[in-house]
């Protein structure tokens, strides 16, 4: 039987480096788990999770044309299906007098809201509030618009507030 990508095969460990470890197939040839195929969380060492000799159920990942076997532990694990998405924390809404992203008390730019503005000035509306459907209900393009949006807002309202600071000796030019 040949190896095919996607088939399951019990192995046993012949080899540990830095960057992996060297599993033995039934059929006789030899894989490699890259150390970022090993487990599902962060490895720093393989030597923590492997030891030479150990016997590991291994998912074939890919077969290169000079015949290199490119295998996962990780992926050979059946993991259960998640059906729905965990909650999501909400923040509690109120208790807040900015309003904005990085809001103060009394700047002259405040929105049309009188929140208080962040750096476009935009009173109480981000995050969702105020009329707007909550970012969660958007659109990847309704998104992209959105960020774009108050991108250039902000880039003109620091651009504003920046323009008679620049400068060296004297005063302003005209």
């Amino acid at each position: 039987m040949a190896i095919e990508v996607g088939s399951k095969l019990e192995g046993k460990v012949t080899g540990i480096t830095h960057f992996g470890a060297f599993v033995e197939l039934p059929e006789g040839g030899t894989g490699l788990v890259h150390i970022s195929e090993i487990a599902d969380n962060y490895v720093k060492d393989v030597n923590d999770h492997l030891k030479l000799n150990d016997m590991v159920t291994v998912k074939v990942i890919n077969v290169d044309k000079d015949g290199k076997i490119g295998l996962s532990i990780k992926q050979a694990v059946d993991k259960p299906v998640e059906t729905a998405r965990p909650a999501r924390f909400e923040r509690p809404s109120g208790g807040s007098s900015g309003g904005g992203n990085f809001g103060g008390g009394d700047r002259g730019d405040r929105g049309p809201r009188g929140g208080g503005g962040g750096f476009g000035g935009r009173g109480g509306d981000r995050g969702g509030r105020g009329g707007k459907p909550p970012a969660g209900k958007l659109t990847f393009e309704d998104k992209v618009s959105r960020f774009l949006k108050d991108s250039e807002e902000r880039i003109s309202s620091l651009k504003k507030n920046t323009e008679g600071k620049r400068g060296g000796r004297g005063a302003r030019r005209d």
